[in-house]
């Protein structure tokens, strides 16, 4: 890791000191690819719709609606309030971020529906300025970005644009906040530009674990730890069951499938570091996904109600052998931008929460509780700080003066 540090710290330093041109060379050196203009014209974007077929242009825009409606009723969950106690105003605000970035990977696979579960939140979120960073962009990411809403798209990627997006430079805005996941070296660039802007998590090879009894198909399972496979050979895939038959059918199926895959070389590798676990019990099972605390988690169980209240940690759920992991990731409506790595013991999924700060007022009239100021006071006191202490304490002696005149 200190070796990626510091090739990571060098581009950064290098984007903020020489900016455009830093980019410019990374690249070059990275992606093979040289740039004068890191922009997607409104030329290019429509020449992206028209290398896109209709039927993805169809599924995009159903999966837009999915997503929108979720992310709509997560809104209505933050809202603007105001209460009064004891003579004292307090109040609550949700205000939109302004400049949020957005950084879509272009590594293996295109990642279009990245675009989707970033740009759509944050747009109904109220936010102002939405840009879009992506390397060697698909004509299909730039349709799924234009269609979610962005303002401007990027065609570079890599540490480079997240420092861009950090810092800033002539072509490219910087933001207040960076989300999207990425490889190695942009969670470590954006663990590095954290508290000069914003960021959603820090995210690590994508995982899935699936718990399953007797009653579990293994033919769905096979399928479904396949799908995860495929993402990266550093793809964490698990199965913890009650049924040793259950898992040995699994192992079949998955023989069965790979070599169907059209990207078997990297889900084989990935595979190879499967775990099969064997639990006496369920309980045993929910203990163990409480503590891996998975990026995704599938139930394939009798009764599942009984083992969601136990499950505490988890990006995404998916209940019940026909909710396919690979619904959430695409067109389901919840986000598919989940914590890794055990960071769902503290934290979920991208969510319109993501895109607003939560702020808080108060207003005291002129009858200060005398309470409050002895509380304070008292308080400040025990801490030390005496410019504390008689800012709250003037405020009595005013309170007295007040009263004595009236």
């Amino acid at each position: 890791m200190k070796e990626i540090n510091k090739v990571v710290n060098k581009i950064i330093e290098d984007v903020k000191n020489k900016w455009d041109a830093a980019i410019r060379y990374y690249t070059k050196k990275f992606d093979k690819i040289g740039l004068n203009s890191f922009l997607v014209t409104k030329q290019e974007v429509k020449e992206a719709y028209k290398q896109v077929n209709k039927e993805t242009i169809k599924a995009l825009k159903f999966a837009k609606r999915n997503i929108e409606f979720f992310a709509k009723q997560q809104l209505k969950q933050l809202k603007n309030f105001e209460i009064r106690k004891n003579g004292v105003i307090l109040g609550q605000r949700v205000i939109p971020i302004e400049k949020i970035g957005v950084y879509i990977p272009g590594g293996n696979y295109p990642l279009p529906s990245t675009a989707l579960m970033c740009i759509i939140p944050a747009r109904l979120a109220g936010v102002k300025k939405i840009i879009v960073c992506s390397p060697k962009i698909k004509p299909e990411t730039i349709v799924a970005a234009d269609i979610a809403g962005a303002d401007k798209i990027f065609k570079i990627g890599g540490v480079q644009a997240i420092a861009a997006m950090a810092y800033g430079t002539k072509q490219i805005p910087n933001v207040d906040k960076i989300v999207g996941p990425g490889n190695v070296y942009v969670t470590a660039a954006k663990k590095i530009v954290y508290g000069d802007c914003g960021i959603d998590f820090l995210a690590g090879p994508s995982e899935v674990m699936i718990i399953a009894d007797e009653t579990g198909s293994p033919e769905f399972i096979a399928a479904d730890l396949l799908a995860q496979a495929e993402h990266d050979i550093k793809t964490k895939v698990d199965l913890v069951t009650t049924s040793r038959e259950l898992a040995n059918k699994v192992n079949e199926q998955i023989k069965i499938q790979l070599p169907r895959l059209k990207t078997k070389s990297i889900a084989e590798l990935s595979l190879k570091n499967r775990n099969i676990t064997i639990v006496k019990n369920l309980n045993e099972a929910i203990n163990i996904a409480n503590e891996k605390s998975p990026e995704h988690l599938e139930l394939q169980i009798k009764n599942p109600e009984n083992a969601i209240r136990k499950l505490k940690n988890y990006g995404s759920l998916f209940i019940g052998e026909n909710t396919a992991e690979v619904f959430g990731d695409y067109c389901s409506g919840t986000n598919h931008v989940l914590p890794t790595d055990g960071a769902a013991r503290f934290t979920g999924g991208l969510s319109v929460k993501d895109f607003v700060k939560i702020v808080t007022y108060q207003k005291f009239d002129r009858k200060i509780p005398k309470s409050m100021i002895k509380a304070a006071s008292k308080l400040a006191e025990i801490e030390g700080l005496d410019g504390h202490k008689k800012a709250a304490l003037i405020r009595l002696k005013s309170k007295s003066k007040e009263n004595s005149t009236s």
